[in-house]
C-alpha cells in the first residue's frame, strides 16, 4: 500500500485513489473559458465599447460609505474573549501576520502534487506566491480578474485573513475598492426565502440604502466578499438556477450567489469567495479568474514573527507595564530555538491556528496574573476547537448535516484513544484504515470521509518528521491526542457492540413507542385484557435495559478516569504542566534521545482532560460544537469515580504525581467534589516540584475549597520566591509543619514569613527555612520567635548567634534524606556557606566548649561535601 499521505497536499493511499477518478472526470468537464472569471461576452462588450460618462458620487453616498467603513471596522475589529487575554493593546488592526498565499489551479486542487508536503514547504520557499492586495491583478494572459476563489483547509486562517482585509479597507489600506460588502455564506444558507440583492444588502447594511442604486455603475469599484462558500449548495445549471440580472428581483440567496459569479448580477463588481478545498469544485472553473490557496505559515520566520507579536505585547503578562519584557523576550527566544531544531513543532505551527494555541498555552503557563482564575488547560483546548469548528458541519450537501467536531470525536478520537491505550503516538496507513473503518462505509459515508480527508485531516494529524518514521502520522500537537481520546470517552463513543446496537434500537423504539401505544389503545377493545400488560411491558423493557447499559457505561468512564490518574508506571515523570512546557519550548541542553523518541510514551494528560471536559463551562462550549454531555451524565460520572479517586489519593504519591492530582481537581471545576477530595489529604509533599506562579495558584485554589488544617506541607526545593508566599499565604496559615528550605527566599521574604507566623489564624509550629538566602538581620528576627512564647520554632541556620543550633544534626539528616531529589549543585553551595558561617562563629567565641562543638559540626559538614564531590552521597 502506498504509505504517502492522507492529508492536504499529498498523494492519497491506494485504497482511496478510486475516489479521485470521478472527481478528475468532473474536472475535465470544467474547461476554463478564454476569459475565466469575466462577465458574459455581451455584457463585457457593452461595457468596453460604450464608455460611460464620469458620474460624481453624491455627497450623501460618500457619507454613507464612511459610515459603512466605521461600522465594519467596529464589527470586524471585535475580538472574542479568547483574544482579549493578550493585553489591551492587542488588536487585529495593528498586530497581524499574513499567511503565505499561493496561486493555484483547479487541476492542482483535485489532484495535489506529492511535492507539496508540509515539510517540503517548510524547507523550501513556496513558489507562485501572491499577496492579498494583488489577488485581482490581471492573469498571465493579461485578462482582468473579477472572481477569485481563496481556499484553505481548516486552521489556515481564511476567516482571519478576510477580517484583516475588511479592516484594511476600512482604514484606507485597500484603495483599489471604494466599497466592500461582506456576506457570510453560513447566514445566507439559513433561509431559502426569495429576496432581492438590493434588499439583501440593505437588510444587513441599512446605512447603504442610498448607495445601493449606484452598485451597477462602472465608476463605483465594489468588492463583494462571500465567506465560507462550503455552506451553500450551489447549482450552476440553468435548469436549477435561472439567469437573473435584475438586483431588484427576488430569488433564493443561493441564486443570488450563482448569478453574481456568473456575472449576470453586478458584472462590474469584484468577488472574492473563501471556502474549504472540498467545496471548490462547486463553482465551474469558467467562472473563476484566479484560484489562490492559503498555505499558512510555511516559513518559520513568519511563525517567529507571530510569536514575537503575540507574546511581547506590553500588558499581556497582567502587570500593566513593560517591566517584565526581559522574561517575555526570553520566552520568545526559547520558542524560536525550539522551532529551529525541532521540525515537528514547526510542522504544527504551519497552521496559524496552532500558533495561537501555542501562544495561549504559554500565556496560561507563564502570565498567570492576566489569566482568569477559572481558566484551565482543558478550557484552552476546548476554546481552540470552538474558534475553529463552532457551528461547522462536515458537508452541507449531505442530508445528515453531521457536526464536524462530532465526526472528529468519533473517528480521530477513536484513533487517539487506541493510541493512548497502547502507548502509541505514530500511526501507519493500516492504523488509519482500521480506525476509520473504510471497508464498512456506505457511499454517503465515504463521501463524508473524503470531505474530512481533504478539509480537516491535516488539522489533527501530520506526517512524522522523525528519521525512519516519515511514512507514519502523529498528532499535530501531542496533547491533542490525549484531549481527543478523553473526548471520545466522555462522549460515550467507547462502546461494546451490544451497547452500540442497544442504543440504536432503543432510540428507534422510543421514537415509535408513542404511536404504537396509541394503536394498542385502539385495538385493546378487541384483544383479551390479559395480553395488554405483556405488550406494554415488551415496549418498555428494552429502553429500561438500555438505561442499565448506559449506567454501566458511565461507571466505565469513571473507572477509566480513576485508573489512568494513578498509574504507577507514570509516578516519577515530570508533572503534566512541566511536560506541556517542555513540548513547546523544548529541553535546554543535550537530548536524551538524539535520533529517536523514547519508547515509553507518557499520557498523563488523558485523565486530566477527561475531568476537565466534565466541567460546566467546557460542556457548554462542547454543546456549541455539536458534542453534548448532559448534566445528569456528568453528575453520575462524578459520583461513580469519587470513592475510587479519594481512596487512591490517600496512598503515598510522589510529589509530581500529587501535583498532577491537584491539577486534575482544578480542571474538574467541581467545588464540592474537590472539597471532599482535599479533606482526605493531611500531609502534602510537593518537594522538588518547580512551583511556578500557575502551580501556586492551582494549589491555593484547590486548597481554598476547604478550611481544614494540614499536618505537614513540604515545599522544599520548589523555586519559591516572595510572590509565591503571597499567593500561598492562606494555605500556609493552615499548616502545622512547613518545609520551605532550599528555595529562592531572599531578605525581602522575611517580612512575609514573620507576618505569617504572627498572624492570629496561623497554626504553624518545626518551620524550616535553611538553605535560603536570608540576611543576618532576617535570620535574627526569625530566631527571636520562640516556641514557648510564639508557638513556633524556626530553623534557619546551623548557628544561633555564637552557638551551634540544637537542631544541627536534624537539619543535616534532612539534607541527606532529600539529596536525591534536590539540586545537588545548590546544596553544595549552601553547605559551603554553612561551613563559612560555622568557622566565623567559632572564631568569635572564646568558650572552649562552644569551639569544640563548632569543630565537630564543621567536620560533619566537610564530610558531606567530600562525599558529594566524590559522588558517594
Amino acid at each position: 500500500m502506498d504509505s504517502t499521505f492522507w492529508g492536504r497536499g499529498l498523494r492519497m493511499p491506494g485504497f482511496y485513489s478510486w475516489l479521485w477518478e470521478g472527481l478528475e472526470t468532473t474536472a475535465r468537464g470544467w474547461e476554463p473559458s478564454s476569459t475565466p472569471g469575466a462577465a458574459p461576452t455581451h455584457l463585457v462588450t457593452t461595457a468596453k465599447s460604450q464608455p460611460r460618462p464620469h458620474l460624481c458620487t453624491p455627497h450623501y453616498s460618500s457619507d454613507a460609505i464612511q459610515k459603512h467603513r466605521k461600522s465594519l471596522s467596529d464589527w470586524f475589529s471585535h475580538q472574542p474573549n479568547e483574544e482579549r487575554q493578550f493585553g489591551p493593546s492587542f488588536s487585529l488592526d495593528t498586530i497581524h501576520v499574513d499567511p503565505v498565499i499561493r496561486e493555484s489551479s483547479l487541476e492542482e486542487i483535485l489532484k495535489p502534487s506529492p511535492d507539496l508536503t508540509i515539510l517540503n514547504q517548510l524547507q523550501s520557499p513556496c513558489s507562485r506566491t501572491i499577496s492579498l492586495q494583488n489577488l485581482f491583478d490581471a492573469d498571465a494572459c493579461g485578462q482582468q480578474v473579477k472572481n477569485v476563489v481563496l481556499y484553505g483547509t481548516v486552521g489556515t486562517g481564511k476567516s482571519t485573513l478576510i477580517k484583516k482585509m475588511v479592516v484594511d479597507w476600512c482604514h484606507g489600506r485597500l484603495p483599489r475598492f471604494e466599497l466592500v460588502i461582506p456576506f457570510s455564506c453560513e447566514d445566507l444558507s439559513q433561509s431559502n426565502v426569495p429576496i432581492s440583492l438590493r434588499r439583501l444588502i440593505t437588510k444587513k447594511y441599512l446605512h447603504l440604502k442610498d448607495v445601493v442604486p449606484l452598485l451597477g455603475s462602472a465608476n463605483l469599484k465594489v468588492l463583494i466578499i462571500l465567506n465560507g462558500m462550503e455552506w451553500l449548495n450551489l447549482d450552476f445549471q440553468l435548469s436549477g438556477t435561472e439567469l437573473c440580472c435584475d438586483p431588484n428581483e427576488a430569488v433564493p440567496p443561493s441564486a443570488i450567489v450563482v448569478n453574481l459569479l456568473r456575472k449576470y448580477l453586478l458584472p462590474e463588481a469584484s468577488i472574492i469567495v473563501t471556502t474549504r478545498p472540498s467545496a471548490v469544485r462547486r463553482i465551474p472553473s469558467k467562472y473563476v479568474g484566479r484560484y489562490a490557496e492559503i498555505c499558512g505559515f510555511s516559513n518559520t520566520n513568519l511563525q517567529k514573527q507571530y510569536f514575537q507579536m503575540r507574546l511581547s505585547q506590553p500588558g499581556c503578562d497582567g502587570s500593566g507595564s513593560s517591566s517584565n519584557s526581559e522574561e517575555r523576550d526570553n520566552l520568545v527566544e526559547m520558542l524560536s530555538r525550539n522551532l529551529e531544531r525541532h521540525n515537528q513543532i514547526a510542522a504544527a505551527c504551519f497552521l496559524p491556528s496552532y500558533c495561537w494555541l501555542v501562544c495561549t498555552t504559554l500565556h496560561f503557563l507563564y502570565f498567570t496574573k492576566s489569566v482568569p482564575p477559572s481558566q484551565t488547560l482543558t478550557g484552552i483546548y476546548t476554546s481552540f476547537l470552538r474558534l475553529n469548528f463552532s457551528g461547522e458541519i462536515l458537508d452541507s450537501t449531505d442530508p445528515t448535516n453531521v457536526s464536524m467536531m462530532k465526526y472528529v470525536a468519533k473517528t480521530v478520537g477513536k484513533l487517539a484513544h487506541e493510541g493512548v491505550m497502547s502507548r502509541q503516538t505514530c500511526f501507519s496507513d493500516e492504523d488509519l484504515e482500521k480506525c476509520f473503518e473504510v471497508e464498512m462505509k456506505t457511499e454517503g459515508e465515504l463521501n463524508l470521509l473524503n470531505v474530512f480527508r481533504t478539509d480537516v485531516f491535516g488539522f489533527f494529524l501530520t506526517p512524522c518528521v522523525q528519521t525512519g518514521k516519515e511514512h507514519t502520522f502523529v498528532f499535530t500537537i501531542p496533547a491533542m491526542q490525549e484531549y481527543l481520546a478523553a473526548l471520545y470517552v466522555v462522549l460515550g463513543e467507547k462502546k461494546t457492540l451490544t451497547q452500540r446496537v442497544g442504543k440504536e434500537v432503543s432510540e428507534v423504539i422510543s421514537k415509535v413507542s408513542e404511536d404504537v401505544t396509541l394503536v394498542l389503545s385502539i385495538v385493546s377493545k378487541v384483544l383479551p385484557l390479559r395480553i395488554l400488560p405483556l405488550l406494554f411491558g415488551l415496549l418498555k423493557m428494552f429502553p429500561r435495559f438500555f438505561s442499565r447499559l448506559s449506567g454501566k457505561d458511565r461507571d466505565t468512564i469513571a473507572r477509566t478516569m480513576a485508573v489512568e490518574m494513578f498509574k504507577e508506571e507514570d509516578y516519577f515523570n515530570d508533572d503534566v504542566l512541566d511536560q506541556i512546557n517542555s513540548s513547546i519550548l523544548g529541553v535546554e541542553g543535550p537530548l536524551h534521545y538524539p535520533d529517536e523518541a523514547p519508547d515509553d510514551e507518557v499520557f498523563e494528560l488523558f485523565p486530566i482532560f477527561m475531568g476537565g471536559l466534565l466541567s460546566r463551562r467546557n460542556r457548554a462550549l462542547l454543546e456549541q460544537l455539536g458534542c453534548s454531555i448532559k448534566n445528569l451524565a456528568a453528575f453520575e460520572i462524578a459520583n461513580a469515580m469519587k470513592k475510587t479517586m479519594i481512596r487512591n489519593s490517600r496512598k503515598w504519591l510522589p510529589p509530581s504525581e500529587l501535583m498532577d492530582y491537584l491539577v486534575f481537581l482544578h480542571e474538574f471545576q467541581n467545588e464540592r467534589f474537590t472539597a471532599e477530595a482535599i479533606r482526605s489529604l493531611r500531609a502534602i509533599n510537593l518537594s522538588s516540584v518547580k512551583m511556578t506562579p500557575l502551580k501556586c495558584s492551582i494549589l491555593a485554589s484547590v486548597m481554598g475549597t476547604t478550611s481544614h488544617e494540614v499536618e505537614e506541607l513540604n515545599l522544599s526545593s520548589c523555586h519559591l520566591d516572595v510572590s509565591s508566599l503571597q499567593t500561598l499565604f492562606p494555605v500556609l496559615l493552615r499548616c502545622r509543619k512547613l518545609h520551605l528550605q532550599l528555595n529562592s527566599l531572599g531578605p525581602e521574604a522575611c517580612r512575609e514569613i514573620r507576618d505569617l507566623l504572627l498572624h492570629d489564624k496561623c497554626v504553624v509550629s518545626t518551620l524550616r527555612l535553611y538553605f535560603n538566602d536570608i540576611s543576618d538581620e532576617g535570620k535574627r528576627a526569625l530566631h527571636a520567635l520562640r516556641r514557648d512564647r510564639d508557638g513556633v520554632q524556626v530553623l534557619v541556620f546551623l548557628t544561633v548567634g555564637t552557638d551551634v543550633s540544637d537542631y544541627w544534626a536534624f537539619i543535616l539528616s534532612v539534607v541527606k534524606k532529600n539529596l536525591p531529589n534536590w539540586d545537588r549543585e545548590r546544596v553544595q553551595q549552601h553547605l559551603s556557606l554553612l561551613l563559612q558561617d560555622l568557622e566565623c562563629s567559632r572564631r568569635q567565641t572564646g568558650n572552649p566548649w562552644k569551639k569544640a562543638k563548632f569543630l565537630w559540626v564543621e567536620n560533619e559538614v566537610k564530610k558531606m561535601l567530600v562525599k558529594m564531590q566524590q559522588g558517594t552521597l
